[in-house]
């Protein structure tokens, strides 16, 4: 999916006045610290999205008898092959995290 900067800033900045201005979250960082952390997170989220997409498109592609984009076959195909990547690379993100805790 495709957000400009102007919509990514501005989700950001909702997101931090609601953290700021909502009783039950106590923030410990400034409001433009968080606007910016969130900035950033949902920016690496598209951009992983992207790669996923670029990658399953890729695998489908690359088949021998490749369905034709837009049929069934093929939605199948990228729903299975879009889930597999997204759970291989979390689980990725989460050992590394995990290992540096």
């Amino acid at each position: 999916m495709r957000l400009s900067a102007a919509k990514i800033n501005h989700i950001a900045h909702l997101v931090a006045d609601l953290c700021v201005n909502e009783s039950a979250i106590s923030c410990v960082r400034p409001k433009n610290d968080i606007r910016l952390r969130v900035k950033i997170i949902i920016t690496d989220e598209l951009k992983l999205n992207d790669d996923i997409d670029r990658n399953v498109r890729r695998t489908i592609n690359s088949m021998q008898k490749s369905p034709p984009e837009g049929s069934r076959e093929w939605e199948v195909l990228y729903e299975k092959y879009y889930e597999e990547e997204m759970n291989r690379r979390r689980r990725v993100r989460a050992d590394g995290i995990r290992r540096m805790h």
